[in-house]
């Protein structure tokens, strides 16, 4: 059996990358796969063990195979593993890119709702990784249920609109609310969330929670620490991202 670290462990956490041919692509010169490597290169630059992608990863399932194959080719090179979870834009459907060709090939990517149904495990780190995929385009409940400890470590990510109180009863809707009692019913040492471009710490403080914001619009990533002593700490680092100025 893998026995726990004895040292710190690194976490970078961003969301809502929106790797398109289309928007995203302009902001870089035509590469839309920019805002993924500046991630994953910040990741490397600081030893990061894992990168978690908490939703809105790809802006569509609509995207040319000549940009998949790039991204594929993006993550692979990071060489650290990737957790992702799919949103509302990329969601966990039977035709969703990360299903098939270059990318459901990258053997350092792990997929939640796809190549693992609720949760990622890393036995060596002592760490677990859940949450629950967007699996349509329809509205649901990020934190309808929550999973129980099984490693030291513990991080819970959703792809959701934040209130600390949600108000559903105005029926379906396809707002993905998260509120205060759902993030601190996770018990999580850290919850990544996704759906918003900017980067904010929320929730009732019970449980760290925080959105990474966008790499474009927050221009930074989310550090998360996990002392081998105790306790998480959470920094933002910047990326180096050059953008295209606005037209």
């Amino acid at each position: 059996m893998p026995q726990p670290p004895t040292r710190d462990i690194t976490v970078v956490h961003s969301s809502d990358l929106h790797v398109d041919h289309d928007y995203t692509a302009r902001l870089h010169g035509g590469d839309g796969t920019a805002g993924l490597a500046c991630v994953l290169k910040a990741a490397r630059d600081i030893s990061a063990d894992i990168v978690i992608l908490a939703g809105d990863t790809f802006d569509s399932h609509r995207v040319p195979q000549d940009l998949i194959e790039r991204a594929a080719a993006v993550i692979a090179a990071a060489a650290l593993p990737v957790v992702i979870l799919p949103g509302n834009h990329d969601p966990a459907i039977s035709t969703a890119i990360y299903r098939r060709g270059a990318l459901a090939a990258v053997k350092n990517l792990h997929v939640i709702g796809i190549t693992h149904d609720k949760a990622v495990d890393f036995p060596d780190l002592s760490l677990e990784i859940w949450g629950r995929a967007h699996r349509d385009y329809a509205d649901m409940m990020p934190f309808e249920t929550v999973r129980v400890r099984r490693a030291r470590w513990l991080i819970a990510m959703a792809h959701g609109h934040y209130v600390p109180t949600p108000d559903r009863s105005g029926g379906p809707r396809p707002s993905w609310l998260i509120g205060d009692d759902e993030i601190a019913a996770t018990g999580a040492d850290y919850v990544a969330l996704g759906h918003w471009n900017r980067a904010a710490r929320v929730g009732n403080g019970s449980v760290p929670a925080y959105y990474s914001g966008s790499p474009e619009y927050a221009g930074t990533v989310n550090v998360v620490r996990f002392r081998d002593a105790g306790g998480v700490t959470v920094t933002r680092a910047p990326l180096d991202i050059a953008r295209e100025p606005a037209a």
